[in-house]
């Protein structure tokens, strides 16, 4: 008998927990279930939640927005790196940095802008005998002769150097290359300072063409000014006179006479080349 009254107690603490927690679970269900007003309210919030989200998000203004913002901060990151990344003015080498920002003085005028004076007079054409004159002025020492430049006479020669054989020498008969060019006889004087002989310089005149020498015997006259080029410099001459002799007579002319500084040009006379010679005697100016 005692086993069975001791199980009767049992089974009855066991159903009466059952029961409590049973009632338990019926409480805490009914607190978190809704009655049907608080549902339909719940609801209707819901719905209208999601009414405006899908107005917001359809009219682009919400898309807009978050992608403004990141673009935003892309471009604030960009900024902040290349401001980073960039060097401070570089200085050249002995130049003070700051010396590159340094504001100029607009007002200053430039080299460029520089107002010329137009009332200064120009140089005016100097005469020949002037221009002479000037290169005269420090007179080069002598030296071989290279070219005559002789305006009025429409003459402007290269002159060579020849030297003649003692035989033509004392018979002052001396025969140039045949060409239009001019030749110094080396056997004498030259032009320049220090000179010690009659400087002499001939060619050919020729009869069906043009040639430099064929000019003295229609151009060439007293007073007229020629320059001299010479390996030393420029020489400037006044012709004295104009002469004509027979090939005969020319070896006994004047014109062979020692006259340092003096110079002559001598060749045939285009009127009569073969039986007269032209000469023109010239003296250094200054």
């Amino acid at each position: 008998m005692v086993p069975e009254v001791g199980t009767k107690r049992h089974m009855g603490a066991s159903t009466q927990r059952h029961r409590v927690t049973r009632k338990h679970r019926l409480m805490l269900r009914d607190r978190f279930l809704l009655g049907p007003g608080e549902a339909i309210v719940l609801a209707s919030c819901l719905l209208g939640l999601i009414t405006a989200w899908l107005f917001w998000a359809s009219s682009g203004a919400g898309f807009r927005s978050v992608n403004d913002a990141v673009a935003a901060h892309s471009d604030a990151e960009a900024t902040s790196a290349a401001v980073a990344a960039t060097p401070g003015p570089k200085a050249s080498p002995g130049v003070s940095p700051t010396s590159e920002s340094k504001p100029t003085d607009a007002s200053k005028p430039t080299d460029a802008s520089k107002p010329t004076d137009a009332s200064k007079p120009t140089d005016a054409p100097t005469p020949p005998g002037a221009v002479a004159a000037r290169v005269q002025a420090g007179a080069p020492a002598a030296a071989v002769p290279e070219r005559i430049t002789y305006p009025k006479a429409g003459m402007d020669v290269v002159v060579h150097v020849l030297n003649p054989d003692s035989t033509s020498t004392a018979s002052q008969s001396i025969e140039p290359p045949e060409t239009k060019d001019g030749y110094w006889l080396a056997s004498y004087g030259s032009p320049g300072t220090g000179s010690t002989n009659t400087t002499y310089v001939i060619g050919h005149s020729w009869v069906d063409q043009d040639a430099p020498f064929n000019h003295l015997s229609t151009a060439a006259a007293p007073g007229d000014e020629f320059t001299v080029t010479t390996a030393a410099g420029v020489l400037a001459y006044r012709v004295e006179s104009v002469t004509t002799y027979t090939k005969a007579t020319l070896k006994d002319s004047p014109i062979w006479a020692v006259m340092p500084n003096k110079l002559v040009l001598i060749s045939c006379y285009s009127k009569d080349p073969w039986g007269t010679n032209v000469t023109v005697v010239a003296s250094p100016l200054g």
